[in-house]
Protein backbone atom coordinates (compact mmCIF):
# COMPACT_ATOMS: atom_id res chain seq x y z
CA UNK A 1 0.00 0.00 0.00
CA UNK A 2 1.40 3.56 -1.03
CA UNK A 3 1.50 6.01 1.30
CA UNK A 4 -0.47 8.26 -0.35
CA UNK A 5 -3.49 5.81 0.65
CA UNK A 6 -1.95 5.00 3.55
CA UNK A 7 -1.80 8.58 4.76
CA UNK A 8 -4.95 9.79 3.29
CA UNK A 9 -6.62 6.95 5.05
CA UNK A 10 -4.33 7.30 8.02
CA UNK A 11 -5.21 10.87 8.27
CA UNK A 12 -8.33 10.33 8.03
CA UNK A 13 -8.36 7.75 10.79
CA UNK A 14 -6.91 10.41 12.83
CA UNK A 15 -9.15 12.96 12.74
CA UNK A 16 -12.49 12.04 11.14
CA UNK A 17 -16.44 11.87 11.71
CA UNK A 18 -18.95 14.67 11.03
CA UNK A 19 -18.25 18.42 11.41
CA UNK A 20 -19.67 19.85 14.73
CA UNK A 21 -19.13 23.63 15.74
CA UNK A 22 -16.73 24.15 18.68
CA UNK A 23 -19.20 25.69 20.77
CA UNK A 24 -21.05 22.36 20.68
CA UNK A 25 -18.07 20.08 20.95
CA UNK A 26 -18.68 16.84 22.95
CA UNK A 27 -14.88 16.55 23.19
CA UNK A 28 -12.10 18.95 23.50
CA UNK A 29 -10.61 17.80 20.03
CA UNK A 30 -14.13 17.76 18.19
CA UNK A 31 -13.73 19.59 15.14
CA UNK A 32 -11.75 20.31 11.83
CA UNK A 33 -8.10 19.76 11.96
CA UNK A 34 -5.36 19.71 8.83
CA UNK A 35 -3.35 16.24 9.06
CA UNK A 36 0.46 15.35 7.36
CA UNK A 37 1.90 12.41 7.12
CA UNK A 38 5.57 12.29 6.86
CA UNK A 39 7.46 9.13 5.96
CA UNK A 40 10.71 8.89 7.48
CA UNK A 41 11.75 4.98 6.32
CA UNK A 42 10.15 2.33 3.88
CA UNK A 43 8.86 2.44 0.16
CA UNK A 44 5.15 4.75 0.94
CA UNK A 45 5.23 7.82 -0.35
CA UNK A 46 7.39 10.87 0.75
CA UNK A 47 4.14 12.76 2.30
CA UNK A 48 0.52 13.12 2.31
CA UNK A 49 -1.98 15.59 3.71
CA UNK A 50 -6.13 15.99 4.28
CA UNK A 51 -8.37 18.40 6.17
CA UNK A 52 -10.41 16.00 8.66
CA UNK A 53 -13.01 16.30 11.17
CA UNK A 54 -13.39 14.56 15.12
CA UNK A 55 -16.79 14.27 16.36
CA UNK A 56 -17.67 13.10 19.78
CA UNK A 57 -13.86 12.33 20.31
CA UNK A 58 -14.41 8.89 17.84
CA UNK A 59 -12.01 8.39 14.77
CA UNK A 60 -14.02 7.18 11.54
CA UNK A 61 -13.97 8.23 8.03
CA UNK A 62 -16.67 7.40 4.76
CA UNK A 63 -15.41 4.84 2.85
CA UNK A 64 -12.31 3.86 5.03
CA UNK A 65 -12.18 0.94 7.48
CA UNK A 66 -10.83 2.92 10.21
CA UNK A 67 -10.89 2.45 14.29
CA UNK A 68 -9.76 4.32 17.34
CA UNK A 69 -10.24 7.50 19.39
CA UNK A 70 -9.08 10.43 20.85
CA UNK A 71 -8.94 10.81 24.80
CA UNK A 72 -9.91 14.02 26.45
CA UNK A 73 -6.65 14.58 27.21
CA UNK A 74 -5.65 14.15 24.03
CA UNK A 75 -4.47 10.95 23.57
CA UNK A 76 -4.80 9.48 19.43
CA UNK A 77 -4.78 5.76 18.96
CA UNK A 78 -5.96 4.96 15.30
CA UNK A 79 -6.09 1.53 13.16
CA UNK A 80 -6.67 1.25 9.07
CA UNK A 81 -6.27 -1.08 7.40
CA UNK A 82 -3.56 -2.33 9.00
CA UNK A 83 -1.83 0.59 9.78
CA UNK A 84 -1.50 2.00 13.27
CA UNK A 85 -1.14 5.24 14.89
CA UNK A 86 -0.58 6.95 18.18
CA UNK A 87 0.21 10.35 19.41
CA UNK A 88 -0.91 13.30 21.46
CA UNK A 89 -3.58 16.56 20.84
CA UNK A 90 -2.80 19.38 23.02
CA UNK A 91 -4.62 22.71 21.88
CA UNK A 92 -4.61 23.33 18.20
CA UNK A 93 -1.68 20.79 17.26
CA UNK A 94 -0.50 17.35 17.41
CA UNK A 95 1.79 15.09 16.68
CA UNK A 96 2.71 11.49 16.78
CA UNK A 97 4.19 7.91 15.20
CA UNK A 98 2.51 5.91 12.59
CA UNK A 99 3.59 2.54 10.86
CA UNK A 100 2.45 0.23 8.24
CA UNK A 101 3.31 -1.58 5.25
CA UNK A 102 3.95 -0.95 0.89
CA UNK A 103 3.75 -4.13 -0.62
CA UNK A 104 4.65 -5.80 2.57
CA UNK A 105 7.83 -3.96 3.32
CA UNK A 106 7.61 -2.27 6.25
CA UNK A 107 6.86 1.49 6.70
CA UNK A 108 6.98 4.20 9.24
CA UNK A 109 7.20 7.93 9.84
CA UNK A 110 5.87 10.63 11.96
CA UNK A 111 2.59 12.66 11.53
CA UNK A 112 0.80 16.37 12.75
CA UNK A 113 -2.49 17.79 12.94
CA UNK A 114 -2.76 21.54 13.59
CA UNK A 115 -6.49 22.61 14.04
CA UNK A 116 -8.18 24.77 10.94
Amino acid sequence: MRLDRIGMAFAASILAGSATAPAFAQSPYDGQWQVTIVTSSGTCEPTASSTLTVADGKVSAAGANVTGSIGREGLVKVSINGAFANGQLSGNSGSGKWNGASAGIPCSGRWQASRL
